[in-house]
Order: C-alpha cells, then sequence, then structure tokens
C-alpha cells in the first residue's frame, strides 16, 4: 500500500511539473523547440510568402542579433543587444500584433572579444511558461517572471573566445542547465531555476589537439572550443543530457552531472548542438571536422561498442539539422543541403540551394513540420525541403533579405523570424500591421 502510494504521489508530482513546463501545447519554449527535437508536430503552416505576403506583423529592433525568439504565454522573447548603451537585454513583444511588452536587462561595459557577425546576446532564452531564463555572457546568468520582473541573478564569470559564446540554457526538471563556455574555466552548470544556485558543475577537460586535421593554428595551439547546448532527452526510460565537446561527445546524468558514456571523433571546433532520433545521436564539427553517431544505449567509453559511423574533414555546419525516419538532414554553412543514412552515415544526395539573396550560408537550424524541413540562409531566406532520400526544394521564400543567423520559432501556424533588423510574424492569418 505505501508503495503504491508512492508511486501515485511521483505520478502527479511527475504530472505538474509536465503541467508547469508545458503551459500551452502550441509554445515553443526552447529555440529546438519545446520537445528540443528540432520539430513541430502542428503541419499547418504557410508554405510560400514574402515580405509583402503572408506578413501577419513586423517589429523593429534596436541592434543586430542572432539569438532565436521562443513563443510562451501569449509572449515571443527573444535576447538582444544594444551595444551603443553597453546593455544586454530580454525583450518581449506581444505575439498577436508585435508590441513590445517589455525589455530588461544588464549594463556591462568591459571588453568582451566576439565573431563580427555574433554580436552580443547570442544565446536563446528558454521557458518554463513561469519564468524566462537568459545569460549575457560575460554579463551573466537572468531569470525573471512573466512580466519582466527580476528574480534572480547569476554572475559565472568572464567569457574569453574569439569568437565570442553562442550556447543556450535549457530547462530540466527543476534545473537550468547551461555552458559557459568556450574558453579558459568553461564548464557546464546545472543551477536550480527557483534561486540560481548550482547543483552541479562539470568542467570542461583541457583539449588535446595532438593529430588536428582542420588546417586552424590561429592561436598558440590552434582555434578551438564547443558553442554546442547541451540536450536533454529520455531514451528507453534513462535520462540524459548530451554535450558536443571539443573532440568528444558526453552524455551525462542530467540531476546530478555524473558521466554516463563518451566517445570521441569530432574536432576540436564544434558549433552545431547533438540531434537524437531512431535511438542514435548526431554531433558534426566545424569547419573542416568530422561528423559521427553513436547508438544509444552504452556505458562508459563507446566509441568501438556504440559508434556507428564516422566521416572526417565533411564537417562544416553551424546550425543543427534533422533525424527524421532514418535519415539525417543537414545544411551546412556553405548552403549545401545533404542527406545520409543514419545508421552508416553514406550520403544519399547534396544540393546547393539558393535564393536570389546575396548570401546563401546559413547559420541557422533546420525545423521539420511533417515531411517539410524549414531552414534560413543568411539573407533571411527560408528553405523549405522535403524529408526526402530524393532531394525536391519545395520553395524559397525572402524576406527583406537583412542578415540572419538564428532559428525560427513554429507555433499554431506562425513562424516567428528574427533578422538583424526585424522580428517577423508570417502567417495565412489576415495581415496585421507593419512596424
Amino acid at each position: 500500500m505505501a508503495h503504491s502510494v508512492f508511486a501515485l504521489a511521483s505520478l502527479l508530482t511527475c504530472l505538474s511539473q509536465i503541467g508547469a513546463q508545458y503551459v500551452e501545447a502550441d509554445d515553443w519554449l526552447d529555440w529546438r523547440g519545446s520537445q528540443r527535437s528540432n520539430d513541430t508536430s502542428e503541419m499547418a503552416f504557410p508554405l510560400q510568402w514574402s515580405a509583402n505576403e503572408h506578413i501577419r506583423w513586423k517589429a523593429k529592433l534596436p541592434d543586430r542579433g542572432n539569438s532565436s525568439p521562443i513563443v510562451v504565454n501569449g509572449k515571443v522573447i527573444i535576447t538582444q543587444a544594444v551595444e551603443n548603451e553597453k546593455r544586454r537585454t530580454t525583450m518581449a513583444f506581444d505575439r498577436n500584433n508585435g508590441t513590445l511588452l517589455w525589455q530588461q536587462g544588464a549594463f556591462y561595459d568591459k571588453e568582451e572579444s566576439t565573431h563580427p557577425q555574433n554580436p552580443y546576446c547570442a544565446a536563446s532564452p528558454c521557458s518554463d511558461g513561469e519564468r524566462i531564463i537568459s545569460t549575457y555572457g560575460s554579463a551573466g546568468v537572468h531569470a525573471y517572471g512573466m512580466n519582466g520582473d527580476l528574480l534572480w541573478h547569476r554572475d559565472l564569470g568572464p567569457q574569453v573566445h574569439t569568437w565570442g559564446n553562442a550556447s543556450s540554457p535549457v530547462l530540466y526538471h527543476e534545473l537550468c542547465i547551461l555552458y559557459h563556455g568556450p574558453g579558459p574555466h568553461a564548464a557546464i552548470y546545472a543551477l536550480d531555476k527557483q534561486t540560481g544556485k548550482t547543483v552541479w558543475k562539470y568542467d570542461e577537460p583541457r583539449v588535446d589537439q595532438t593529430g588536428r586535421t582542420d588546417g586552424f593554428r590561429g592561436n598558440e595551439n590552434g582555434i578551438t572550443g564547443s558553442f554546442s547546448t547541451p540536450l536533454p532527452f529520455v531514451h528507453d526510460g534513462r535520462p540524459e543530457l548530451i554535450m558536443s565537446f571539443p573532440n568528444t561527445m558526453v552524455s551525462f546524468e542530467p540531476e546530478t552531472g555524473m558521466k554516463i558514456w563518451w566517445a570521441s571523433g569530432l574536432n576540436p571546433l564544434v558549433y552545431t548542438s547533438v540531434i537524437v532520433g531512431d535511438g542514435v545521436a548526431v554531433g558534426v564539427g566545424g569547419y573542416k571536422g568530422s561528423s559521427m553517431a553513436v547508438r544509444l544505449g552504452g556505458r562508459g567509453d563507446v566509441i568501438r561498442s556504440h559508434r556507428l559511423w564516422q566521416n572526417t574533414r565533411d564537417g562544416d555546419s553551424v546550425g543543427s539539422g534533422v533525424v527524421y525516419q532514418g535519415h539525417v538532414y543537414l545544411l551546412n554553412t556553405s548552403g549545401i543541403a545533404k542527406c545520409m543514412t543514419l545508421q552508416t552515415g553514406k550520403v544519399l544526395w547534396e544540393e546547393r540551394v539558393r535564393g536570389e539573396g546575396r548570401k546563401s550560408s546559413s547559420w541557422s537550424t533546420m525545423i521539420r513540420s511533417g515531411d517539410r524541413l524549414y531552414c534560413l540562409n543568411q539573407s533571411s531566406e527560408m528553405l523549405v525541403l522535403q524529408a526526402s532520400p530524393v532531394f525536391k526544394l519545395l520553395s524559397i521564400n525572402p524576406l527583406d533579405r537583412a542578415m540572419c543567423n538564428a532559428t525560427q520559432a513554429m507555433s499554431e501556424g506562425e513562424i516567428f523570424i528574427r533578422t538583424w533588423n526585424h522580428l517577423w510574424c508570417v502567417s495565412e492569418r489576415k495581415d496585421l500591421t507593419l512596424k
């Protein structure tokens, strides 16, 4: 009887946590979607649009920015640096009309290096429907209530890398998990989402660059680092948290930070985040890097027992891809789309996709809706591809050709796109206003 009561109490607690985390089924609580799988169960999204067609609203932004929007409780949330004011902020817009509801943040006037195309506040926010958590790099981690009131703030120290930082926080039950890196003292932190206090920490090991093949020798030991976002998920009832570090993928127990398994095979420069599907985790390296797939379920060093394949010197991605029906789909930095078999890594097709914009390159992540793959290029054109082992381009949809390095949010038939100039709402509903 006691066991039954305990089980019922645990079930009710779990359901209450799920209810709190997913307040509305159609909210988009993380830059990868509320399930963090780079897909959505919705399928009623536009296939074709332009800057003047199927635009419900657009809102002018105060500065450049690469972070992706999230959608929660009728709000669209982004992080935003205002460089001439030395401010790093979080902005909330009304999802119905694009009106700015609030903007809160921190003043930070110390030097912090970054890439010319990677403005400050590149990390995307996350939410559980009760709080919004943003990280501003060296300016710290900030948690806000839904009305913009500051709940807590943590200073985790400076982030020092020649190309800045971009890894986003994620929420897992009562934890906010984030990678504070790349650079010296890079680490994964698990913070209590209620208070910001550290629950556990994993310090990133020193990078071994022996046998490096990507050609970069920018610093004393070459340019290294990870810009990945940790991925929490459950496989066969076992919770895991996977992170792509330089050279290595590592899986942790998300509640404790204990390592479950690890596999080498990436290169020392990693931009993408791990993608998971069909019982397999796929990691992709950065410039001239390697990609690899690891079958889930192992423990310890699984390079011999569970690594399915490794493709060397073919990694050239910033955005992450999609696993779907036994295939891996990617759009690399150069704007070349690719389909590989999940089990072998064999390339089935590889096609350059470009519209009329000047930059066909891409830093954005694919999002799947049904058998359609939606992905932005740097000219703010949305490419829509068929998720199929046979290449098929369905549409190319331009906006105003402003620089775009973000990933779109997709919710209730609406697509929210952040460029360096505007936040857009694409919808087949009646156009409302342009701001």
